[in-house]
């Protein structure tokens, strides 16, 4: 693929991809390994391809009917009766996501089932749409363009702004900047900018809204690390792709045959009820059975782990650095709601298929899946309607799932007046609280991959890496990283690991 000229000058100052884990070694465990994945979503799954390629005996137990977690996808019968597939919300297959889009390779090398999706507008009852998804790729190309071109940032602002303030978001370092800004909220430093309202609205809150956590609760330096992973340490931008089939069609199914096709097996329904190890190795219980292997991966969601950990009274000895760890890891970040209507009729063509959305009180991101997906599609051709998905990333806690959805639906026909006129056939809404959450100095206590028990490895968006990512990449790499730590002790070549420029622009060494 050609470079842009952003992209050229941005390789010359590092901001491209680094190889993280070179691997080496034999390609297959050289002698029988057996490893247990507990969690079949995005870490899980990135675990498993990666293992049964490399000849070790692998078996995901995954408690839910479908594989995915907040990947998922499901099939539901509409009242017209119709099958469609729900998903479990909008995820925006970013181009920096190099780990994740490596096992996506394993189903379709091309990764011809991604599209690009055209532009990124953040949507304001108060002010103009602006659009992000159209800058240059690299920096530091895309700052600048940015801060020419965005009208909730003018020049005299930018005299204004505090520029020493300001530096940390350009001088991002995996161990400095956690131990200078943990410990500071992240709305407290977008206060310290001194940037105007719209811009810190436009610019900031939509972004830091993305991570499933309030600034006023989250940490500062995450909010760092991540302004550096998506936009002034990776070459590729703010452009993101999306699958063209649902999540289950066009990634789980066909992930779950490579895993058996190479021996392997994946168990849907299966729900790992205790953690024990013996001279014989580790047992992972489920009801009806226990599955016994020399490693196991967990790889769940913040409040089943801290469950699982709870439910295994021998890891109090195996692993007390762990179970010490879950306390405070196994408090989730706030609820998160998604709501998906099909409508009849349609909203006006120009809507952008996503759109992110400031400042109002529930709704975060409105998404237009009969302009994304084919069954979506399909659907709306033969009825005359729409499938809009609304999604609120941190909400307030308590409040049923059809009322934040009518929520939102009220707070887009104030952005979007024409959806008022929608009628609508179907909702399906739900709210969970499974993200994890970035808090104020949670770094110091957040569990990596390895723990202190040999043979026992955690993977997921919410585990610590010594390297920028985030959300889904973020999943899929520690989900190698364990993979990794099977397979060399095994004697095997470790799966190469990707990531953007490890530290930020103006980062000292």
């Amino acid at each position: 693929m050609r470079m842009t000229l952003s992209q050229v000058v941005g390789r010359l100052i590092g901001v491209r991809p680094h190889r993280m884990d070179p691997g080496g070694g034999p390609d297959r465990v050289p002698r029988p390994a057996t490893a247990v994945v507990v969690g079949g979503g995005i870490a899980g799954m990135s675990a498993a391809v990666v293992l049964a390629e490399r000849g070790v005996q692998v078996t995901v137990l995954e408690a839910a009917p479908t594989l995915g977690g907040r990947l998922g996808a499901w099939p539901e019968t509409l009242a017209d009766g119709s099958s469609q597939v729900n998903e479990h919300g909008f995820h925006a297959f970013f181009r920096q996501y190099y780990n994740w889009r490596n096992i996506l390779r394993r189903i379709d090398p091309a990764l011809r089932f991604l599209r690009p999706v055209p532009g990124y507008p953040v949507l304001s009852a108060r002010w103009p749409t602006e659009e992000f998804g159209r800058l240059p790729p690299a920096p530091p190309a895309n700052l600048l363009t940015l801060l020419a071109r965005s009208p909730s940032v003018r020049l005299r602002d930018l005299r204004g702004m505090d520029r020493d303030a300001a530096l940390p978001l350009l001088a991002y370092h995996p161990v400095r900047t956690y131990a200078e800004f943990d410990r500071v909220t992240a709305e407290e430093l977008l206060t310290s900018l001194r940037l105007p309202d719209r811009a810190r609205a436009m610019l900031f809150e939509v972004f830091s809204h993305s991570f499933f956590n309030h600034e006023a609760e989250m940490s500062a330096a995450e909010l760092i690390a991540q302004f550096h992973f998506y936009l002034l340490g990776n070459p590729e931008g703010l452009a993101f792709d999306c699958p063209d089939e649902d999540y289950a069609t066009a990634i789980w199914a066909p992930l779950a045959r490579h895993v058996e096709r190479h021996g392997g097996r994946v168990l849907t329904g299966v729900a790992a009820t205790g953690l024990g190890r013996d001279p014989a190795g580790w047992r992972v219980a489920t009801a009806e059975r226990a599955y016994r292997a020399g490693h196991v991966v967990l790889a769940v969601d913040p409040p089943a782990l801290a469950a699982l950990v709870a439910a295994s009274p021998t890891l109090a000895d195996a692993a007390p650095q762990l179970v010490a760890a879950m306390p405070a890891y196994g408090r989730p970040g706030p609820p998160y709601a998604v709501a998906r209507y099909w409508c009849d009729g349609d909203v006006r063509p120009d809507r952008a298929i996503f759109s992110g959305v400031s400042r109002q009180p529930t709704l975060d991101s409105v998404t237009l899946y009969h302009r994304l997906e084919h069954e979506s599609r399909r659907w709306a051709e033969r009825t005359g309607g729409s499938v809009i998905e609304l999604h609120a990333y941190a909400c307030e806690p308590g409040v049923p799932a059809t009322e934040l959805a009518e929520r939102m639906r009220a707070e887009l026909t104030e952005l979007w007046p024409e959806a008022g006129r929608l009628r609508v056939r179907e909702l399906h809404a739900r709210v969970e609280a499974k993200a994890p959450a970035f808090a104020v100095g949670s770094h110091a206590r957040r569990p990596g991959v390895r723990t202190d028990a040999d043979g026992l490895y955690l993977a997921g968006d919410g585990i610590r890496t010594d390297f920028p990512s985030a959300l889904m990449e973020r999943a899929a790499a520690t989900g190698i990283l364990a993979a990794n730590h099977i397979l060399r002790s095994a004697g095997a070549a470790a799966e190469p690991l990707f990531s953007v420029r490890p530290r930020g622009l103006l980062a000292r060494r």
